[in-house]
């Protein structure tokens, strides 16, 4: 670091928004810049405030906001400061306004450099990893490394280009990964529908426009014993010891999220052989297929493992004439059928039994539902290998992003003859 630079307290540079208001008194429409917002467009939205049911902080224009929560998460943003409508912010930011030595533009970079996010992470105060916060006074008393103010400026419009183009290159990488799960759905849905058959009826299936000629359409009831789960009551601790048995909730739904997984082999929880036979809990054969129905609605899985599971799923064991694998990939590629027709709620989602109970879907013969299988994993596999790639290419950039930020802001190379050329060297454009 240079000897132009120095070290300040960054109350001593920037005073922090402490005026909350209600956003009705300000009339119809605000812009409210919430962390929901942020994680979607990072940016602040426009919102009636007749929708916002809380105490703001109320803005002017030209704060820097960074966010109590989470802060390993870096949620940084500069407000802009021509907005036609009033500007309100959620109290989880803390908004700080620039004295005259700090450049805001600057200051949002400093707030994204490694050593803030380090410093703040290790200021947390949460009983969960999920919901961690830190006090306003832990980012106000902040140590910042501080240029003279021509050079902030330099840094800034630097770092404004670098990041920019940097940015510009996740957006396409993001682009391709949208197209490739396009691809990925696609191709389920074409296999189980029996697409390489030229010979084709009309389905009265309602994700289904046509089937092959050949295939039949029932109702899975027909050919798999659905079944569902139970939560043994926790008012009996005797039934909760000596448990063995694995049980299927909705915290397993993040292993299936993706699609890749087929077989769920491990639980969180498991329950007693006694909570089994005082609850209306079942223990469902290895290869029975599972569907979560509220909460992460449409999710689904082939059990590992003989398992039970909560009243949050209905279960399938398929007879001989139903592949459970089969089974699996028609409910996967009927989700946005399921959520989109039958579930039930704004916030969460809620598929009811009876409609499950009604559902169809296509059944050519068993050997060939086995062949169809293998085709998915096949043309999975090479579309997964696919999206990984552009995956690991994204967090590079993310990286060398992160590394160009804190190296600039901390003074560690002169922007004024870098060119940043070698920012995303080794990244595929």
């Amino acid at each position: 670091m240079s000897t132009a630079w120095n070290t300040r307290p960054l109350w001593s540079m920037a005073t922090e928004v402490r005026q909350v208001v209600e956003p009705s008194t300000l009339g119809e429409e605000v812009v409210h810049y919430s962390i929901p917002s942020f994680d979607e467009i990072g940016a602040g939205q426009v919102e009636q405030t007749e929708n916002i049911k809380s105490a703001k902080l109320r803005l002017r224009g030209g704060e820097v906001l960074i966010s109590k929560l989470n802060p390993r998460k870096s949620r940084v943003l500069l407000v802009q400061p021509d907005s036609q409508l009033p500007m309100v912010s959620s109290t989880e930011f803390v908004g700080l306004q620039v004295g005259a030595t700090l450049n805001p533009r600057y200051l949002a970079y400093v707030l994204q450099s490694q050593a803030v996010r380090q410093e703040l992470d290790s200021r947390v105060y949460s009983v969960t990893r999920s919901h961690q916060r830190v006090a306003p006074e832990d980012i106000t008393h902040l140590d910042v490394a501080v240029a003279g103010e021509q050079e902030q400026r330099r840094i800034a419009d630097f770092l404004d280009a670098e990041t920019a183009r940097i940015d510009g290159l996740s957006n396409v990488q993001h682009r391709v990964l949208e197209r490739l799960a396009e691809r990925r759905n696609a191709g389920v849905a074409a296999a189980v529908s029996g697409s390489r058959h030229t010979s084709r009826r009309e389905s009265r299936i309602p994700w289904l426009e046509t089937i092959p000629e050949a295939w039949q359409e029932v109702r899975v009831g027909l050919v798999a014993r659905m079944g569902s789960g139970h939560t043994p009551s926790r008012s009996h601790p005797e039934w909760w010891t000596d448990c063995t048995i694995p049980w299927v909730t909705t915290g397993e739904v993040k292993q299936v999220r993706d699609d890749r997984l087929e077989d769920l082999c491990e639980t969180r929880e498991k329950i007693s052989t006694a909570g089994l036979a005082n609850s209306a809990a079942e223990l469902h054969p290895k290869g029975t297929v599972f569907l979560c129905r509220t909460a992460s609605a449409g999710y689904s899985g082939v059990m590992g493992l003989d398992m039970a599971t909560s009243q949050d799923f209905v279960t399938w064991t398929c007879g001989p004439r139903l592949d459970p694998y089969y089974l699996l990939w028609c409910l996967r590629a009927m989700r946005p059928d399921l959520l989109g027709r039958l579930a039930i709620g704004s916030t969460h989602k809620t598929i009811y039994v009876p409609d499950l109970q009604m559902l169809r879907i296509p059944l050519p013969p068993i050997d060939e539902q086995r062949e169809i299988v293998t085709t998915i994993r096949h043309q999975n596999a090479r579309v997964d290998e696919l999206s990984d790639k552009v995956r690991r290419q994204t967090d590079l950039l993310r990286e060398r992003r992160q590394a160009l930020i804190t190296a600039a802001v901390t003074g560690q190379f002169d922007v004024s003859t870098a060119s940043g050329r070698n920012v995303t060297e080794g990244v595929a454009s």
